[in-house]
C-alpha cells in the first residue's frame, strides 16, 4: 500500500511543479505579460503605457503570480480553469474541445501506426513462424520511414494528395475523412520506431521453448506468430504509452500544417501569447492524459505477461546472435560522408541571385535555394551542427536512460511528466529560464530523449528479474552487483542501445521541428531543421530545395537502423539456447560461479 501512494504522491508533486513552474513563465523570461497579451489581442495597438496599466487592471497581474496561481488552482476544483486572456472565453470548454480532436487524431494516428509496423515486423514473422529465421532482419525501409520528417510528409500530403490531386481534404477539421492525412503523417514514422523495437524482440521469443514445442505439434504459422507477438507486446507497452501523449500534444507541426484546432496547437498559440490559463489547463490536461496512459499499458503488460511474471517463470527474450557481415550500414555511413565531404569544402553563404531556385547540375549537385545558396554546401555544413548535437544529445539520452531506468519508482513518474511536456513548450519554458540561444534547442529535446530509453530500460529489467535464470542466480546467492553486473546488465543495454540508435534521426527530428516552428536554430544557420523550414514555401516550385535535407535525413536513419543490428553485449558469444553467458573465463572460478553454470 505504500508503494502506490508514494508514487501517487510523487506523480501528484511533479505536476503540480509542473503546472506552477508554466504560471510563471512570463516572470521567469523577464517579459511584460501585459505587453505580450496586447500584441496578441492586437499587434496594431500602441503600447501606452495607460493602454498596458489597463490591461493589467483586467489581468490583476499587479497582484502578483503567486496570487494568480492561487486563484486559477482554487478556481480549478470548482472545474472552473479561468478565462483566456486573449479571447475572454471559458478555458475549459476551449481546452476540452482542443483535446477531443487530439485524441480523434491520436486515435487514427495509431491505427496507421499499428499497420505500419506490422509490415515492419512481417518478414520477421513469416520467417519466425516456420523456424526459418536465419538472424538478419529489414530496416532499410523502416529507417527511412522513421527518419521522415513529420512536419514534411504532412506538406506533402496536403500539397500533393489533397490540393493536386483532390482525394482527402487539405486543411480543416470539420469531420472524419480530415484525420486520414494528418493520421498518416504522425503514423507512419511512430510505427516504423514501434516496428523496429518488436523486430528486435521477436527473434527471441520463436527461440523460446514453447515455440519449439507448437512448431513440434503442427500448430499453424501464424497461431506461432500470434503468440509471439504476445510475449513480446509487455516490454513494449510503456513505450506506447508514450506514444500516445507524444502524438496527442507533440503533434504541433503536423496541425500547423493542417489547420487543426489540436491540444499541441492550442498550448503551442497561448504558451507565444503568455495566455496562462490555457496553457496551463492545456499543459494539465496532457499530464493527466500521460497517468492514465501509461498506468493502462503498465497494466496491460501485467496481464498479458499473466502468473509468469509473478512466478519468476518467464525466459529471456534476449540471446545472443550470430556476428554477421552487413554491407548496409557501411554503404549508408559512406554515402553520408561522402555528402559531407563533398559540401564541406564549398561556400554555405555564398549568394547569387541569379542562380536562385536552380535544379541539380554538374556546378550545384543539390541545386540552389531562394537565395542563390548551393544546397550540397549546406547540407554539409549543416551535418557538423546537427549530427554532432543529435548524437550528443543521443548519449546523453542513452546514460540518463539507463540509469534512471534502474530505479523505476523514480523515474516512471518522471518520465510521464516530462513526457507531457511537447518539444515546443520545453523549448519555451528553457528559453525562459537559461534565455536564448544555440543550445535552446539541444536543452529542449535532451530534457524529453531520455524517457522511451528509461521507460524500456524499467520494461525490460521487469520481464529479466522474473526470468528462471535470476531466480537461481539469487537462490545461490549472487549479490546485487554480480546479479545487475552479469544477468540484469548484458540483457538490458544491447537491445536500449539499439532502441537509442533508432532513436536518432528522431533527435534530429525533434531538432528539426524547432527550427521548422522557429524555436531552434536561427538563419543564416545551415542546420537541417531551418533548411526546411526556409525551403518549404518553394517545395511545390523547387522540390529538390526540400528533398535534399530530407534525403539526408532518411539516409541518417537508415544508418543508425542497419547498424543498430550490430550492436551486441561485449564479449558474448553464442553458444546455447538458454540464457546468456559471458566469454570471460576468471582462472579461480569461485563457488558461487561454479553453481550458476552448472544451473544454467
Amino acid at each position: 500500500m505504500r508503494q502506490p501512494l508514494a508514487a501517487l504522491l510523487w506523480r501528484t508533486a511533479l505536476a503540480a511543479a509542473l503546472v506552477c513552474g508554466i504560471g510563471l513563465l512570463p516572470w521567469l523570461s523577464r517579459t511584460d505579460p501585459a505587453l505580450t497579451v496586447l500584441k496578441a489581442r492586437s499587434a496594431e495597438r500602441d503600447p501606452a503605457p495607460e493602454v498596458l496599466a489597463d490591461v493589467r487592471a483586467q489581468l490583476g497581474l499587479d497582484s502578483g503570480p503567486l496570487s494568480l496561481l492561487g486563484q486559477w488552482l482554487g478556481g480549478l476544483w470548482r472545474g472552473d480553469a479561468g478565462r483566456s486572456w486573449i479571447s475572454g472565453g471559458e478555458v475549459l470548454p476551449e481546452v476540452l474541445r482542443a483535446l477531443g480532436a487530439s485524441l480523434l487524431l491520436m486515435s487514427v494516428a495509431l491505427l496507421v501506426a499499428f499497420v505500419t509496423a506490422a509490415l515492419v515486423c512481417a518478414r520477421t514473422l513469416h520467417l519466425g513462424a516456420r523456424r526459418r529465421l536465419d538472424g538478419g532482419s529489414g530496416g532499410g525501409g523502416s529507417a527511412v520511414l522513421a527518419a521522415l520528417p513529420e512536419f514534411l510528409v504532412a506538406s506533402v500530403l496536403a500539397t500533393v494528395v489533397g490540393v493536386h490531386l483532390g482525394w482527402l481534404p487539405a486543411l480543416g477539421w470539420y469531420g472524419p475523412q480530415w484525420t486520414v492525412l494528418p493520421a498518416l503523417a504522425l503514423g507512419l514514422p511512430a510505427g516504423a520506431v514501434l516496428g523496429r523495437l518488436l523486430d528486435d524482440l521477436l527473434p527471441g521469443a520463436f527461440a523460446e521453448p514453447w515455440a519449439l514445442a507448437t512448431a513440434a505439434q503442427g500448430l499453424p504459422a501464424r497461431c506461432v506468430a500470434r503468440r509471439a507477438v504476445r510475449r513480446c507486446v509487455p516490454a513494449l507497452l510503456p513505450n506506447l504509452g508514450l506514444f500516445v501523449v507524444g502524438l496527442t500534444g507533440g503533434a504541433v507541426a503536423v496541425e500547423q500544417v493542417f489547420d487543426i484546432p489540436g491540444l499541441g496547437r492550442t498550448t503551442l498559440q497561448a504558451a507565444l501569447a503568455q495566455d496562462l490559463p490555457v496553457l496551463q489547463a492545456g499543459t494539465l490536461a496532457l499530464v493527466l492524459l500521460a497517468a492514465v496512459a501509461t498506468g493502462a499499458c503498465r497494466l496491460a503488460a501485467r496481464l498479458l505477461a499473466g502468473p509468469a511474471l509473478r512466478a519468476g517463470a518467464l525466459t529471456t527474450l534476449h540471446r545472443p546472435s550470430p556476428p554477421t557481415r552487413r554491407v548496409q550500414p557501411f554503404a549508408y555511413g559512406a554515402l553520408l560522408v561522402a555528402v559531407v565531404a563533398l559540401g564541406l569544402p564549398r561556400d554555405p553563404l555564398a549568394l547569387d541571385t541569379g542562380e536562385r531556385l536552380r535544379a541539380p547540375s554538374l556546378a550545384h549537385p543539390f541545386g540552389t535555394d531562394a537565395l542563390g545558396r548551393d544546397l550540397l554546401a549546406r547540407v554539409g555544413h549543416g551535418a557538423l551542427d546537427t549530427l554532432l548535437l543529435a548524437l550528443g544529445i543521443s548519449a546523453v539520452a542513452l546514460c540518463a536512460g539507463v540509469l534512471l531506468g534502474l530505479l523505476p519508482r523514480l523515474s516512471g513518474p518522471l518520465a510521464d511528466t516530462v513526457n507531457a511536456v511537447p518539444p515546443v513548450l520545453g523549448a519555451l519554458l528553457v528559453t525562459a529560464a537559461v534565455g536564448g540561444g544555440t543550445a535552446t534547442p539541444a536543452i529542449a529535446v535532451a530534457a524529453v530523449a531520455w524517457t522511451p530509453l528509461a521507460a524500456h530500460t524499467s520494461a525490460l529489467l521487469t520481464q529479466e528479474r522474473a526470468t528462471e535464470h535470476f531466480a537461481a542466480a539469487r537462490q545461490f546467492g549472487a549479490g546485487p552487483w554480480y546479479l545487475l553486473r552479469r544477468e540484469l546488465l548484458p540483457a538490458v543495454l544491447p537491445p536500449v542501445t539499439r532502441h537509442a540508435l533508432v532513436r536518432l534521426p528522431g533527435i534530429a527530428l525533434a531538432l528539426a521541428s524547432l527550427g521548422f516552428l522557429g524555436l531552434g536554430a536561427q538563419p543564416p544557420s545551415p542546420e537541417w531543421g531551418l533548411l526546411l523550414a526556409e525551403n518549404q514555401p518553394y517545395a511545390e516550385r523547387a522540390p529538390w530545395a526540400v528533398l535534399a535535407p530530407a534525403a539526408v535525413l532518411a539516409l541518417l536513419g537508415a544508418f543508425a537502423v542497419t547498424a543498430a543490428g550490430g550492436v551486441r553485449w561485449p564479449g558474448r558469444r553464442r553458444g546455447r539456447t538458454g540464457n546468456h553467458t559471458s566469454g570471460e573465463a576468471p582462472a579461480r572460478p569461485s563457488p558461487v560461479t561454479k553453481e550458476l553454470v552448472e544451473a544454467r
